[in-house]
């Protein structure tokens, strides 16, 4: 079966249990509810309890507790799980086999098939022992075995080989969750690394300038420049709250305004109901380093950024606008939001804009990507929308 089909049948099976608890359960109590119908939800419910401690990957723990659920869903008298090297847990009868049922596993897991198991092949040392036959089914990363009274029949086979690819949707969902994370936290130190050594050494200069004639103001933007690069560096979370990374800004825009003077202008319309909303971390940060990077540095005398968070209902409406130099739209939809802009014979990469609208995207949906508005010399406008309830999106 195709990986994508089978993560999609088991997301369907627990959507579809989960409506179904709530519709069999009001329908039971009414006694509507048919036998034909309390057993599909019977077998959902199983499948969703089998499915959850899978969601961490296959190990001892997640074994154990899902394997009682699995064995309900084949019908075995035991069930065993196990890696690519031993068993994890049985469940039923089957401990005195374990020998045998390893060496099943290490089979069809070598072979990434299945084999079915009759009299010598499964029998052991106790006589009056039940078991008569077994099945193993691999999948990647593992098998299992389905223990039976008599020989195997082909519906046990079928149910075996059925439960392998459910237990196999259900490890590729951790794995992609896994994944994602790891994606997330490499985007982040991605961006990170592409903090300018030029700010860096630009905020340092204009630290030092002060040292002497305002040594109290040199301490404070000592002291901004160092949480500034705390928050910027940190062992973060993948999300933070607005009034957090408006903090960040805040530090940001004081160096820049030590080191610009009158020329930079800062406006800030921020309604205090949005300040808790979450978003991901270093995700505002970029736009407006951005707009005074690309935007405000090249403008002749004075330049403006304005930072706008209001109030959109279930949303929380951003935007970072500058009326710098801008660029032409259709060399910036050229390179798209990680392309290169030419100014001058320079070429510049938009600082972590890519990476801001891919999670985005990843965090809350599609529809919710960055939205750039630019023209030359007619300044730059960058919108996002933030849910402001996201169960799943926790700080």
């Amino acid at each position: 079966m195709d990986p994508t089909a089978s993560i999609a049948i088991g997301v369907l099976v627990l959507g579809v249990g989960g409506a179904l608890y709530l519709v069999m359960g009001a329908r039971g109590r009414r006694g509507i509810a048919t036998p034909g119908q309390r057993a599909t939800y019977s077998v959902l419910q199983r499948a969703a309890l089998a499915a959850r401690p899978l969601w961490n990957g296959l190990d001892e723990t997640s074994a154990s507790k899902a394997v009682r659920h699995l064995r309900a869903l084949v019908g075995s008298v035991g069930l065993a799980i196990g890696d690519n090297t031993r068993v994890l847990a049985i469940d039923g009868l089957g401990e005195h086999h374990r020998d045998k049922l390893e060496a099943a596993l290490r089979r069809v897991v070598d072979t990434q098939g299945s084999a079915v198991l009759r009299g010598r092949e499964i029998a052991c040392a106790e006589p009056d022992c039940p078991v008569r036959g077994a099945v193993a089914a691999s999948f990647p990363g593992g098998g299992l075995v389905a223990l039976t009274e008599s020989d195997p029949t082909p519906g046990l086979v079928q149910v075996t080989l059925s439960t392998a690819q459910f237990i196999a949707a259900q490890l590729a969902l951790a794995e992609l969750d896994s994944s994602r994370a790891r994606l997330a936290r490499a985007e982040v130190r991605a961006l990170r690394a592409q903090i300018s050594p030029h700010f860096i050494y630009n905020a340092l200069t204009a630290i030092a300038s002060f040292v002497r004639t305002d040594p109290e103001r040199a301490r404070e933007l000592i002291l901004d420049f160092a949480e500034f690069t705390r928050y910027s560096f940190q062992a973060h979370g993948e999300y933070t709250t607005l009034a957090e990374e408006l903090r960040s800004i805040d530090r940001y825009l004081t160096i820049e305004r030590a080191r610009f003077g009158d020329r930079l202008q800062v406006r800030l319309e921020i309604a205090p109901e949005v300040l808790p909303v979450t978003l991901p971390y270093l995700c505002l940060q970029p736009l407006v380093e951005n707009a005074v990077r690309h935007g405000l540095s090249r403008k002749p005398g004075v330049g403006t950024v304005t930072i706008i968070a209001h109030d959109a209902g279930a949303e929380c409406a951003i935007t970072v606008e500058d009326n710098g130099v801008g660029m032409d739209p259709a060399v910036f939809a050229n390179g798209s939001l990680s392309g290169e802009s030419t100014r001058h014979g320079e070429t510049e990469p938009h600082l972590g804009l890519a990476n801001v609208d891919e999670r985005l995207r990843a965090a809350f949906g599609e529809e919710f990507g960055l939205v750039v508005e630019t023209g030359p010399n007619a300044g730059t406008k960058v919108s996002m929308r933030i849910p402001k309830f996201r169960a799943e999106v926790l700080t």
